[in-house]
């Protein structure tokens, strides 16, 4: 097509261009919104295919090498060592890291002496163990 027959080249020199009057096709009412408005909204199928990811939040990541998945009790190692435990010398000998378990907590008491194998114990586990004539034997970096 020739140029002096295009509708721009008809529009110069006229107030709006084709546009209705008082500056229509000018602000941000025409794109729909201000950066980036309306992506829950007219703009969804936009968002969806060109920004899949653009609402929600990043996953969290910890901080922490070795997330403690499972873990037992001091008051209930009796329990475990009918079932899964060895006798030596008058001790429990428990091998915790065959059964599953990462951590032993210092929650409740014990009576027997235990020699436990564990990856890790907290502070007030081992101090429990130890007062009741055990030990505990643990991988600490291993285990990560």
């Amino acid at each position: 097509m020739a140029t002096r027959l295009r509708k721009s080249r008809r529009h110069r020199g006229t107030r709006y261009c084709g546009w209705g009057q008082i500056g229509q096709h000018r602000q941000s009412g025409s794109r729909g919104g201000i950066g980036g408005g309306g992506k829950h909204k007219h703009f969804w199928i936009r968002t969806v295919i060109e920004e899949p990811d653009h609402f929600g939040h990043d996953t969290l990541n910890s901080y922490s090498k070795f997330l403690v998945k499972k873990w037992i009790n001091l008051r209930d190692l009796k329990t475990l060592s009918i079932k899964f435990s060895d006798k030596k010398d008058q001790k429990t000998i428990l091998d915790l890291g065959s059964l599953g378990i990462q951590k032993l907590l210092g929650g409740g008491n014990i009576g027997e002496s235990y020699v436990i194998k564990v990856a890790q114990a907290s502070a007030s586990a081992k101090k429990k163990v130890e007062s009741a004539g055990g030990s505990i034997i643990s991988n600490e970096h291993s285990a990560q």
